[in-house]
């Protein structure tokens, strides 16, 4: 009798088990107040402006939660700070059209790379209320750029948050890859049997009539 699975078979599908579980058991530690995987636990930070109030605000985040910052290459993960952006919305206005009251939002565009992962990019916002006063300019003025320091600071919070999230990503991704393996391989397998069965030639032997052999015997004598 054939066994169902042959012996190459169980040994690959025994590989792709061992991979899923390796994938499936990525740790976490916890690093300030977030759970981040340890896949992250080295980081390389680029950034369009590599001296800038949002870099130094991610970077001063990757030391509070325990992350290294290391130089970049092709198998580190590294988090790219793309663009920052800030825009207004009026609210109120004075009687002479000024501005009263207004909406404040940062915008921030990064992208992480996790190597032989892919990448993933994503947009960050802060917003917060702003009241103009057109007697102070220059005291709103200063009290405008603390505030889009805050702001600044709150986003990379929210990064740091989209880290913490990024192994649940990246391990649907892994997921995939390891079903879309497996199903090849026993696609690979089937063909293979199938292959073997079609090339087997069957021999079938009749059961003989004893009753009509017997007959034959007695009439020849």
């Amino acid at each position: 009798m054939k066994s169902f699975f042959s012996a190459n078979r169980l040994t690959r599908l025994l590989i792709i088990t061992l991979l899923a579980l390796t994938t499936a058991s990525c740790g976490f530690h916890l690093r300030g107040n977030y759970m981040l995987p340890d896949g992250i636990a080295k980081l390389s930070l680029t950034s369009f402006d590599p001296y800038g109030q949002m870099t130094r605000m991610v970077r001063y985040q990757f030391k509070l939660h325990g992350i290294s910052e290391v130089v970049p290459a092709k198998d580190v993960p590294n988090l790219n700070i793309n663009s920052e952006s800030t825009g207004e919305r009026t609210l109120s206005i004075y009687q002479n059209n000024g501005k009263a009251e207004y909406d404040l939002t940062l915008t921030v565009n990064y992208s992480v790379t996790i190597p032989n992962q892919g990448q993933q990019t994503y947009t960050t916002k802060v917003t917060r209320t702003f009241l103009d006063n057109p007697l102070t300019a220059l005291a709103k003025s200063v009290e405008q750029d603390e505030l889009v320091n805050v702001m600044r600071e709150q986003a990379a919070q929210q990064i740091m948050r989209k880290l913490a999230r990024l192994t649940a990503v990246f391990k649907k991704i892994e997921e995939d890859k390891l079903d879309s393996q497996l199903k090849e391989i026993l696609s690979e397998e089937d063909k293979q049997e199938s292959s073997d069965d079609t090339g087997k030639t069957t021999i079938t032997t009749l059961p003989t009539n004893t009753s009509e052999t017997q007959h034959s015997s007695h009439n020849a004598q």
